[in-house]
């Protein structure tokens, strides 16, 4: 209706109007923006030295209205009401080590995996991957380690200790660098992807559409090494 089509034009040139704040606030899911996005954002704040970014990094949902947010990067299945998603990538997952983690454990094949430590052991996506790699029967349960992110994962991982699930985009420089190694090419889809969210009628603002192209350019520079 024309009157629906009005309205829209009126909270696109409210949102316009209202943008007088120089600060981008971004909320960030632990493992994207720990690492991808922390890795990168410099980058946007020297070609746009006039805007402010402020980024808090939490797994926790974040209203938008309460918490006064401009973008926000989710893990789901892109259709949260009265948002706009755009979808960044797909949740791949695979096996990575520390290189004396990968020598000590002598593991050559995916069922070596199967007797050593694991972080998070009885997580669905360590049966996800193992039936990707060809094992038919899925992983006993065991005592093990469980921490809330791949940043954390990660960390411990470099410690020398276990072996975790993560995505190697996120942690492309530590596989080129070599403090991390990825033993095997199998890739697991979790069935999850990371999105880019705004507020329905903010993708006009200028700060919001200036970080929006810049995040794109970003990624499509790295679009190869996605499966």
């Amino acid at each position: 209706p024309i009157s629906d089509a009005f309205a829209s034009m009126a909270s696109a040139f409210s949102a316009i109007e209202n943008d007088g704040s120089d600060i981008l606030s971004i909320n960030s899911a632990t493992s994207f923006g720990g690492t991808c996005l922390s890795s990168r954002i410099g980058r946007f704040q020297l070609l746009y030295p006039d805007i402010a970014v402020r980024i808090a990094i939490t797994n926790d949902v974040v209203d938008f209205d309460k918490a006064n947010v401009d973008i926000a990067f989710r893990v789901g299945a892109g259709n949260w009401p009265g948002l706009r998603s755009e979808f960044l990538f797909r949740s791949h997952v695979t096996p990575i080590c520390a290189p004396a983690f990968l020598q000590a454990n002598s593991i050559n094949e995916p069922v070596d995996l199967l007797g050593v430590e694991r972080l998070a052991p009885n997580d669905d996506w360590w049966a996800g991957w193992f039936a990707t790699a060809g094992i038919g029967t899925p992983p006993p349960p065991r005592q093990g380690v469980e921490l809330d992110s791949q940043l954390q994962e990660a960390s411990a991982v470099l410690s020398g200790y276990g072996i975790a699930l993560l995505t190697p985009f996120l942690w492309r420089a530590e596989l080129a660098s070599g403090q991390l190694v990825q033993p095997f090419d199998t890739l697991y889809e979790a069935g999850l992807a990371t999105w880019l969210v705004t507020r329905e009628g903010r993708q006009c603002v200028r700060k919001i559409e200036r970080f929006r192209e810049w995040l794109c350019e970003e990624l499509e520079a790295d679009r190869h090494r996605l499966p």
